[in-house]
This record gives C-alpha cells, sequence and structure tokens, in this order.
C-alpha cells in the first residue's frame, strides 16, 4: 500500500512529517505533496485543476504496482475527496482514503461570506499609507471573528481516541500531548483563491460518488464537525473517528493517536 498525504489551507507538506515517518517505516511507500498556492508551489495560484495535478503527478511517481490511500486535511480532505470522485487511471488505483477536519459541506453561503472577508483583507493589504494599514488591521481582524467551520483554528492538547460507525471497533486508545508542525504560510491571497474554487462543490456529493471505503478522522474540539454525521452517513463504507483534546489540526495535535487510527485505516485499506 502506498500512501499520499494532502495538507490544509496556509501550510504545507511539511506538516506530515510525523505521519510519514510512521508508514514508511511500516514499510509503506509515502509521499506528501505541495497544494499550489503552498510549499514548494508557492509561486502558483491556487486551482482545483492545480490541485488534482499535484495529486496525479504524487500517484504517478509511486510504485505502479501498488493501491494507493489519500490522506486530507481540511483543504486537503476536501481536495482528496474531489478527486477522488473523479474517473481517472489514477484514481483507479484508490484503495481508500483518511479525511480530517472537512466534514461541513463548503456549498453554500458560509464560503461565499468568508471569500468576500478574505478578498476584503487581501485588499487592504495592498492598499498605501497608514489608512491601508488599518484597513487590513480591520480585516484581519474580520476574519479571525467571522472564521467559520471549515476553516477552524487549531487547538492543541493531548486526548483519546474514539472509534464508531462503519463496523470499526469501539476502544480507546493512548495519546501523547499534541505537538505542532513548521508550515508555509501564504498570504490571504490564497483563501480567496481556494474558496473560490471550493464554493459550488459538495463534499457530501463526492462522499456519496465514492466506491472506496473512507476514514472519517475528526478532533472532538473541531468546529468542523458540523456536519459531521451527515458526511457519515453519505459514504457507502465509512468509519469515523474522533480523537478527544484534539482540534482541527487532528495529526498534529495528536499525532501519535492519528497514527495509530492511520495504521488501522490502511490495514483495513489493505484486508479489502
Amino acid at each position: 500500500m502506498s500512501v499520499v498525504f494532502v495538507h490544509g489551507m496556509r501550510t504545507s507538506s511539511a506538516i506530515w512529517d510525523r505521519q510519514l515517518a510512521h508508514v514508511r517505516s511500516a514499510g509503506h511507500e509515502a509521499v506528501a505533496v505541495d497544494l499550489p498556492a503552498h510549499g514548494a508551489r508557492h509561486a502558483q495560484r491556487f486551482s482545483m485543476d492545480g490541485a488534482f495535478e499535484a495529486l496525479d503527478d504524487a500517484v504517478a511517481s509511486l510504485a505502479s504496482s501498488a493501491p494507493v490511500a489519500v490522506v486530507g486535511l481540511s483543504l486537503g480532505g476536501y481536495t482528496s475527496l474531489a478527486w477522488a470522485a473523479r474517473r481517472t487511471p489514477h484514481t483507479d488505483r484508490l484503495a481508500g482514503v483518511v479525511v480530517a477536519g472537512c466534514t461541513s459541506d463548503p456549498k453554500g453561503k458560509p464560503v461565499a461570506l468568508y471569500r468576500e472577508l478574505a478578498r476584503h483583507a487581501v485588499a487592504s493589504r495592498q492598499a498605501a499609507g497608514r489608512a491601508g494599514r488599518l484597513a487590513a488591521r480591520w480585516g484581519t481582524t474580520a476574519l479571525q471573528s467571522a472564521r467559520p467551520p471549515f476553516l477552524a483554528q487549531a487547538r492543541r492538547g493531548p486526548g483519546a481516541v474514539m472509534t464508531v460507525g462503519g463496523g470499526a471497533d469501539l476502544r480507546a486508545l493512548a495519546v501523547a500531548p499534541g505537538q505542532s508542525a513548521e508550515t508555509y504560510r501564504p498570504g490571504w491571497d490564497v483563501v480567496t483563491d481556494a474558496l473560490t474554487h471550493l464554493a459550488g462543490r459538495s463534499s457530501v456529493a463526492n462522499l456519496r460518488a465514492l466506491e472506496v471505503p473512507v476514514w472519517i478522522v475528526n478532533g472532538a474540539r473541531d468546529t468542523m464537525r458540523l456536519e459531521e454525521q451527515r458526511h457519515l452517513a453519505a459514504a457507502r463504507d465509512a468509519a469515523l473517528v474522533v480523537v478527544q483534546g484534539a482540534g482541527h489540526d487532528v495529526n498534529s495535535d495528536a499525532p501519535d493517536a492519528f497514527n495509530r487510527v492511520l495504521t488501522r485505516a490502511l490495514a483495513d485499506f489493505t484486508r479489502r
């Protein structure tokens, strides 16, 4: 089994260092991609086509004989679901999907509202003089106060894992205190681009289209869980894992717990 990791908004492939080491030590070939406007691709503007191309390239770089699992967080989760719902030679190799922090459907008014706030912040930052700086400060404050569930801030902390649904074992797993990963931080312009490409796309519809098993992993303190049960019900074959004490960036908040869940998910995909 090969594994492709896809990061979230305004981060980079660096957030997956702990997970890359974990799955490689278990004998899996693995790669973490940088989405357009992030990391090594920071000079590019974000587009969903560009994100799909990054995933296609990642799959093509892996051993052609191995099935592939895709693991995505937040924007990376939405991107992974949209990519997996397509029918291409690259997705034909897909054995399963693990997504985190993306159980609030981006289709609807909240995305449009947040995109407009992000545009205001970008315009303010570009304005000259003190008035521009003050406007940028206001725009950033507005963005922080209006941050919707699908871009929720991470909350660090330890916790436990609780697995429900999809026939998965119901048991608790011990976890270590949360840790942060060094990340690349693009500007707010990438937010407007990403939300423009997400708007009108339904993560629920993408889940319905999938024929492979899906593991949904959420931090218990992530407001992204707004439509968790709706997403779980939409998938043909899904398991839900809730990591107690973790926030939106569940793989960084509770890396040991996330890695143990990842091990179980990959074993599940392999058995099938």
